[in-house]
């Protein structure tokens, strides 16, 4: 057995673990005082004799969840191994010229590893000649706003600084709801519907004599729009992100919806329609959560659905109620149970929109169980995973099919079978 390195008292070795903490929560993993001196203590038990027992000893203190390994991974490969981590950081957040064949794909939580590790510096430009200073002529011509690069960046890529932006973006978008026309009718002078009785009546009052064709209208009654929102560990990177542009929607004036609902499911049906009436959004979002008792667990979409129709539908879904249904379809419920709640749901509706992060891959395909019985009882079928999206969405509360990805999709699965 290969003695253990002793760890020296006058070393650096917690002031950096300190540091590598500091960097992690500024990426956003939850990492407290107590989680520090557990990495210390542990480190300080088990050695760094290979950096493999290091990573994993760091990870087993600072990992909570599986959707973390990513950033922490980053991190670590950034702080740890790479000796030139400070031009790395440097190179990260400093405009540079790049050519097309040396461009690659960030990997997940890169940039916000990034953003945690440079938290707090103040890099100062690189140094430049005088002349060539003057020389430089910016020509924004043909080139794309900050704004724009930020509405198409993923919500699961975005870091820390952008998720803010982003955050601060949602809250203008507006939602607009669409009328209803009615069998009811009222009166009106331009109306193009003529009012025959009321035309009589007056006629009696004047000896017989029509003197004005009394006209009448439709009426227009507005929607309510429910939101059923998945808050498993899959969807755990958009959910919050959509909760907050619902809790715009809802607290915008004007918006046009007789009221707007929100239910959260994974394991279990919340409502959480309430809790969306503070003004704040954070305030709503953190009473949400609270709220929630099954926030980043499983998936039982058929049992939460059923729930919904149950005990719910009557309440919320009168006056042609426009529903949003935002998960990915993995369900590891029974996809009969499923497939019978997913169309009890359409028929209570007037519009069911399903929107999916998973769309924004081009090579996605029907396969999953949950995805295959959901698809054939929803009006849209729509990508959910970045601003532009939501933007999108209001193009498609005036449609009642999309015609196109539901569409592929289905024919895709009768070719299959």
């Amino acid at each position: 057995m290969r003695p253990k390195i002793a760890i020296p008292d006058d070393g650096r070795l917690a002031a950096n673990i300190l540091h590598f903490a500091r960097a992690l929560r500024a990426a956003g993993l939850p990492v407290g005082s107590g989680r520090v001196v557990l990495a210390v203590r542990a480190v300080g038990v088990g050695g760094f004799e290979r950096r493999q027992d290091f990573y994993h000893t760091l990870a087993a203190c600072f990992v909570s969840r599986p959707e973390q390994r990513a950033v922490f991974d980053q991190c670590f490969h950034m702080f740890w191994r790479d000796p030139q981590i400070l031009e790395k950081m440097m190179s990260l957040v400093l405009p540079e010229l790049r050519t097309p064949p040396t461009e690659r794909e960030k990997q997940a939580g890169e940039d916000r590893a990034a953003a945690g590790l440079t938290h707090g510096l103040d890099i100062p430009p690189p140094p430049r000649a005088e002349a060539e200073r003057e020389e430089v002529v910016y020509d924004a011509a043909l080139t794309f706003s900050s704004q724009e690069t930020l509405n198409s960046r993923d919500f699961e890529q975005m870091t820390a600084a952008e998720a803010a932006e982003a955050k601060r973006a949602i809250a203008g978008l507006r939602l607009p709801a669409r009328p209803i026309p009615s069998r009811r009718k009222i009166a009106d002078l331009r109306g193009q519907i003529a009012d025959w009785r009321r035309t009589m009546r007056a006629a009696m009052r004047n000896g017989g004599d029509i003197r004005v064709l009394a006209r009448r209208r439709r009426r227009q009654r507005w929607p309510a729009l429910v939101a059923l929102v998945d808050i498993s560990g899959s969807m755990a990177a958009y959910s919050r992100v959509l909760l907050q542009f619902l809790h715009a929607v809802a607290n915008q004036p004007g918006h046009g919806w007789s009221a707007v609902h929100a239910f959260t499911f994974g394991t279990r049906l919340t409502n959480v329609t309430r809790h969306l009436r503070a003004r704040d959004a954070d305030e709503a979002l953190s009473r949400a959560g609270a709220e929630a008792q099954d926030w980043e667990g499983g998936t039982r979409i058929g049992a939460c659905l059923e729930a919904f129709n149950k005990d719910w539908s009557r309440r919320v879904l009168g006056q042609g109620a426009v529903v949003l249904m935002i998960t990915d379809g993995l369900d590891r419920d029974d996809p009969k149970r499923l497939a019978r709640e997913a169309e009890r749901l359409h028929l209570s509706a007037r519009q069911v929109i399903w929107l999916n992060p998973l769309l924004r891959w081009d090579g996605f395909e029907a396969r999953a169980q949950g995805v295959k019985a959901l698809l054939p009882h929803v009006d849209s079928f729509r990508p959910v995973h970045n601003i532009d999206s939501l933007e999108a969405l209001a193009e498609a509360l005036g449609r009642p099919d999309d015609g196109g990805e539901k569409a592929r999709l289905l024919a895709a699965g009768k070719e299959a079978a």
